[in-house]
């Protein structure tokens, strides 16, 4: 998995129940794009995360109404 800042990482619910979650990254913290990623929700929460299996990278130019 790599990613950008600006890139929208959505994270898949886990179990019955649990609604998808979406976050901006903040901060690329591993090497060449890799994980551990900070990301901000849309609550204004922030928080470091190392994504699994059940996560998406979305590219800033696929957003709707942001360039790159």
């Amino acid at each position: 998995m790599k990613a950008a800042e600006g890139d929208r990482l959505l994270m898949h619910g886990r179990t019955v129940g649990q609604e998808d979650r979406t976050a901006r990254i903040v901060e690329v913290l591993g090497a060449e794009g890799g994980p551990p990623y900070r990301v901000r929700f849309d609550d204004g929460h922030e928080t470091l995360v190392s994504p699994g299996p059940d996560s998406v990278v979305e590219p800033r130019a696929a957003v709707p109404g942001r360039g790159r």
